[in-house]
């Protein structure tokens, strides 16, 4: 039947997922403990690929909205691992896009400040398109609303 659909020009019935189907759940950006949890202790240790490893395994199983703001905190984790790296290019593209993600969300997203690390962001930015050799200074923030207990991690 699908083929003589196709072969009459007409698109075969999409598949429709159901709501109540267990892989469809949403899941939970937990920063308490876990891969985010982990990738927040590599992160505010400046081991930016491996933070980035840590929340791309729960970016994989994540839905729209949250999968698009795991991504802009992967981008961020990954612009300062291209710093490191002395790519100062990659970093700002990279930066910029994950505001292009960020800014559209409220004033704190999945359990993270957004407002505070935009602006943090922002002014890595304005200090990397500016300077030649940008100032001496800390990383953008990536802040729990709730902040996580200690890790387990290697971080």
């Amino acid at each position: 039947m699908i083929q003589a659909m196709i072969s009459a020009g007409r698109a075969p019935p999409r598949a429709v997922r159901s709501i109540d189907n267990a892989e469809d759940k949403a899941v939970s950006l937990d920063w308490k403990s876990g891969p985010l949890a982990e990738g927040l202790a590599c992160y505010r240790s400046g081991q930016f690929f491996l933070a980035h490893e840590h929340w791309e395994s729960v970016w994989l199983q994540l839905q729209e909205p949250e999968k698009t703001f795991l991504q802009a905190l992967i981008q961020t984790a990954a612009a300062f691992h291209h710093l490191q790296a002395g790519n100062r290019a990659g970093t700002i593209s990279l930066l910029r896009r994950a505001l292009s993600r960020l800014e559209p969300r409220p004033t704190s997203f999945g359990g993270i400040a957004v407002t505070p690390l935009c602006t943090q962001i922002h002014v890595w930015l304005r200090e990397l398109e500016s300077s030649t050799h940008p100032a001496a200074r800390a990383f953008p923030e990536i802040s729990p609303i709730d902040p996580p207990t200690a890790s387990s991690s290697g971080c």
